[in-house]
């Protein structure tokens, strides 16, 4: 099944907007494709306003965000692919979801390996039943 992330991130994007808020996304910086201006980042992550206002051709679909923004006075185009993307919220009230990373697909620089695994039972390869609660952050 394809990935639910680019899907909540362009309908949150949406509800955060038609709500008179400024839509933040954090970012993992360090991820492969990511292009963001250098300097910018902070422990490998980086938050992005991409308000209306704030950007310039803001384009999200199932592979990326990517718009044009300005970071000291100068223009940069960024590029984020949809695995990179932690988060997406409103800088108003904090309100938006926090997302988990997501185990690369099959044929995504990562070598199959129908092999023997030394991880213990539900640490990789099938999905596990969840233990306990869900583990959801606020960001604010």
């Amino acid at each position: 099944m394809n990935s639910s992330r680019p899907y909540l991130v362009r309908a949150l994007y949406e509800w955060i907007v038609d709500n008179n808020c400024t839509p933040h996304l954090l970012v993992n910086a360090e991820h492969a494709g990511v292009r963001v201006p250098p300097g910018y980042a902070n422990d490998g992550q980086i938050v992005l306003n991409v308000s209306p206002s704030a950007v310039r051709h803001l384009h999200m679909d199932n592979e990326a965000v990517s718009f044009e923004g300005r970071f000291g006075g100068v223009a940069h185009s960024l590029y984020i692919p949809s695995a990179a993307v932690l988060a997406i919220y409103a800088r108003e009230n904090g309100q938006g979801m926090v997302f988990d990373l997501e185990p690369p697909l099959p044929g995504d620089d990562e070598p199959d390996d129908d092999g023997p695994s030394d991880e213990p039972p539900g640490s990789g390869g099938e999905p596990s039943r969840p233990s306990g609660r869900p583990s959801l952050k606020v960001v604010k």
